[in-house]
């Protein structure tokens, strides 16, 4: 091969998963620039994933409520469909990662999407307000085309198993919190709750905001745009879903179904039937 085509080919490999995220090579490790013996023990877990996501390292205040937000939501217990499946995966003999692929892979839209959706819903009345509507107005106009188009709950408020998801209440706090000193703007907390308020006029109760609506809330305010939001909320609930499946890997049950044994599903199918003897 002559040098010519030698070159072209190495240019042709490396250009295949260019990126801009990580630069390597034998003894040198660069994460968006920056060397990574410089960024361990000197930048939080929040902060490195700010960094991975955006390209730039976040401010102290900035990571730390992105912390908050990450720490709210790890865990919801085995009635939470991917606690439960990461459960179940372990009485199997699985490994742990296994385990985890296994939950991971049901956090789609019903189950780990709300705060996706929320975002965007928020998003959506952050933009009518960029165009000139009040707060009031742009979320009257927003619910109006939710009622008239869309289906199911509006996305941020009400929880199946929480009166008040006790999670939300503190982490608008912080946000608050957050804005008062200068590190977000406090905009997507305002439209949270003037959402809230605004679906209690026309419902006649309150309907509270729940953890996904919360969340949103920060990473709005943070910048994260909705899509990344899922993610974010996977790498949240890894962590539960980490804890759960180490501590049932090192139980004695195996085999172990979604229900106790005694208590079988309900079959609603054709009675006994028997193939006639010929």
């Amino acid at each position: 091969m002559s040098d010519d085509a030698s070159a072209t080919g190495r240019r042709r490999g490396e250009e295949w998963w260019s990126t801009e995220i990580i630069e390597m090579r034998p003894g040198l490790i660069r994460l968006r620039g920056y060397p990574i013996e410089d960024l361990i023990g000197r930048v939080s877990f929040p902060a490195m994933i700010w960094l991975m996501l955006r390209g730039e390292l976040p401010s102290e205040a900035q990571a730390e409520l992105l912390g908050v937000a990450l720490g709210a939501a790890v865990d919801h217990g085995p009635q939470a469909p991917s606690i439960a499946i990461a459960r179940m995966a372990a009485t199997c003999g699985v490994g742990i990662n296994s385990a985890m692929a296994s939950a991971v892979n049901v956090l789609g839209d019903v189950h780990g999407g709300a705060g996706e959706q929320a975002l965007a819903f928020f998003g959506d009345v952050a933009a009518a307000m960029d165009a000139g509507a009040a707060l009031e107005d742009a979320v009257s106009a927003r619910l109006d085309r939710f009622f008239a188009e869309e289906s199911g709950y509006v996305p941020g408020l009400g929880h199946r198993f929480h009166p008040l998801d006790p999670r939300a209440p503190r982490l608008l706090e912080l946000t608050r919190d957050a804005a008062r000193a200068g590190t977000v703007s406090g905009r997507y907390a305002d439209i949270a709750e003037a959402v809230e308020a605004a679906v209690a006029r026309r419902k006649g109760r309150r309907i509270p905001l729940n953890i996904d609506g919360a969340t949103a809330v920060i990473y709005g305010e943070l910048g994260f745009p909705p899509p990344l939001t899922r993610g974010l909320f996977v790498l949240s609930r890894s962590v539960g879903i980490l804890a759960h499946a180490w501590e049932q890997s090192q139980r004695s049950e195996r085999n172990k179904g979604p229900l106790p044994r005694e208590w079988l599903w309900a079959y609603r199918g054709k009675p006994e039937r028997r193939l006639q003897d010929e």
